[in-house]
């Protein structure tokens, strides 16, 4: 089971490249240094599962996680190719993909993102990071994260399960958010209903949370 992670949100201007290489290291190369180590093994047995905690956001992009999402679509990319030829040697490779999880790594990022120096991005950008963003993204994980358990419980059924699945989100909340990108492959759909629920209908989302 790969979980190691790190969080990073706000606007990408103000994020240093050292920082995002550190959390690319961490999120998607910690997983390769992972797998290259146990995928030999579990070929020369035919047999074997792993199991990698992604995300939500490694389906659809969020608005201020830039760098986060870049990570978690790396780590989809990744599994989703190999997958195929892990089957071949009877491995099976699942993707659980939550939502907003109440954990300290969520409270730490928004901690973080509260204290940081908006400076090297415009005044605007600024003020929709701290106003908007952080605001309903508080109402979010209030109203629809999960508990840490609640994730546990849902791997540990992928785990058991007699014919894994390559995916499983653990939210049901999500689903059209991810169904979108499919109902439009053009992403004009997708980008449209985000900019909406991000600008103009940004009362309307918290009303609906609370």
């Amino acid at each position: 089971v790969s979980n190691a992670g790190v969080g990073m949100a706000g606007p990408l201007e103000c994020q240093s490249l050292a920082a995002m290489q550190s959390l690319m290291d961490t999120n998607f190369f910690g997983l390769v240094r992972l797998v290259k180590e146990v995928l030999p093994d579990m070929k020369r047995r035919r047999g074997g599962h792993i199991v990698v905690i992604s995300s939500i956001m490694g389906l659809q992009g969020i608005v201020f996680n830039d760098i986060y999402a870049a990570s978690k679509f790396a780590v989809e990319g990744f599994c989703e190719s190999l997958v195929v030829q892990a089957l071949r040697f009877n491995v099976a490779i699942s993707l659980v993909e939550p939502g907003p999880v109440t954990t300290e790594f969520e409270a730490k990022v928004y901690e973080e993102a509260e204290r940081a120096d908006y400076s090297r991005t415009d005044p605007e950008t600024a003020d929709i990071f701290t106003k908007l963003y952080l605001r309903n993204s508080k109402d979010v994980f209030a109203s629809l994260g999960q508990t840490p358990e609640d994730i546990a419980e849902h791997t540990l059924r992928v785990i058991e399960a007699a014919r894994p699945p390559f995916r499983h989100q653990t939210n049901v909340a999500y689903t059209p958010m991810a169904a979108l990108k499919h109902a439009d492959p053009s992403g004009a759909l997708m980008t449209d209903a985000f900019y909406k629920l991000v600008f103009k209908y940004d009362a309307v989302l918290r009303l609906s949370l609370h």
